[in-house]
């Protein structure tokens, strides 16, 4: 896949930081409100991956996502059982094809992550998806769809909240859903955060990543894309750092990390350290990661399984910046998805702070 064009001029990228850079230093811990949008942007929710435990929360996260100014339409077989799966292959798989045929709804989301995805993704109708584009956004095992999408398609994508993990409760998150919204209009164009121990990196490149081990499990298939010279985000979860080793050698050796221009982390959370790891920890991956590869290796990325989740965009070129602690992404705005998503509002900017773990 080649990479995008339209370019973002260098002194634009100065601009924004400088902005973002002030905007920060003046916020104050403010609560952030979704505000009211006249157009009512629709969403059709699938379950492509593992079922629903709890059911009847879909019913409150289409009520949170209407209350966001979406229309929600739920797939009829979103809360199946079969096994471990929401339906078997097949009903999975052609959840996708309903989601376009049934529905204009430019959004497509699935309910909640788990697995299954990587079972269908030879199913899946990828001519239906690139004749018919929409928005995507999941995150966790939808990882395999976002990436398979890119590979299949050249289509780009977001990862982000899934509807009923992140929506379907009675508390949700406010920069979460602020940050979905707005980038599901098109209206966030910088995304900043503490980013205290990066290496110094001021590129450019698409954007794409997610789940590490779902990223890895589709190295050598027709589903990974090919890119170079990119942006490469990364989290995980449940995953001691030892494992999160071993997956980064493994991309390593097939010469994927180094072709990077920045390799940036998300959460790499719930893992217990042993005393058998004798002072090894993240930070020695992270450090092995740094005199291995010789990337940008970039932290502190509010995304993945976190409290917060961020929604960005896979398959878009984006400027990446640190500079005095801080982390600058930078959306080009001239090269966002080819869906029917409402890009005429004015765009934003979001700053973020987050306390290092």
């Amino acid at each position: 896949m080649s990479e995008f064009q339209n370019k973002p001029c260098d002194h634009e990228l100065e601009q924004l930081i400088n902005d973002a850079q002030i905007l920060f230093d003046e916020a104050d811990d403010v609560p952030l409100q979704v505000r009211e949008y006249e157009k009512k942007l629709g969403i059709y929710l699938i379950s492509p991956s593992s079922f629903l435990v709890e059911p009847e929360r879909i019913q409150v996260a289409k009520t949170n996502l209407q209350s966001f100014g979406f229309k929600v339409k739920v797939d009829k077989y979103a809360t199946e059982k079969y096994l471990r799966f929401a339906g078997s292959d097949i009903q999975r798989a052609k959840s996708f094809t309903r989601a376009i045929k049934e529905s204009k709804a430019p959004i497509i989301m699935p309910t909640r992550g788990g697995y299954g995805i990587t079972r269908i993704l030879p199913l899946i109708d990828w001519k239906l998806l690139a004749e018919n584009p929409r928005t995507y956004c999941g995150y966790s095992d939808f990882t395999a769809f976002n990436l398979a999408l890119l590979a299949k398609t050249g289509l780009p994508s977001f990862t982000g909240p899934n509807a009923v993990s992140d929506f379907g409760s009675d508390k949700l998150d406010e920069l979460t859903t602020e940050i979905f919204v707005e980038m599901m209009r098109g209206e966030l164009e910088i995304l900043s955060f503490v980013s205290e121990e990066s290496d110094s990196v001021d590129e450019h490149g698409v954007l794409w990543g997610g789940n590490l081990a779902l990223l890895t499990a589709l190295l050598g298939t027709p589903y990974f894309p090919k890119i170079k010279k990119g942006i490469l985000f990364l989290e995980d979860v449940s995953e001691h750092p030892y494992r999160v080793e071993r997956l980064l050698i493994q991309l390593h050796q097939a010469g994927v990390l180094k072709s990077q221009k920045a390799i940036v982390f998300g959460d790499i959370s719930d893992y217990k350290l042993a005393d058998n790891d004798n002072g090894f920890s993240m930070y020695s991956v992270i450090e092995w990661l740094r005199k291995t590869v010789k990337v940008p290796v970039v932290t502190g990325l509010p995304y993945g399984h976190g409290e917060v989740r961020v929604t960005l965009p896979i398959g878009i070129k984006v400027g990446i910046a640190t500079e005095n602690g801080m982390a600058h992404l930078v959306i080009d705005k001239h090269n966002h998805s080819k869906s029917e998503i409402d890009s005429e509002n004015c765009l934003k900017l979001h700053k973020y702070k987050r306390k290092n773990k």
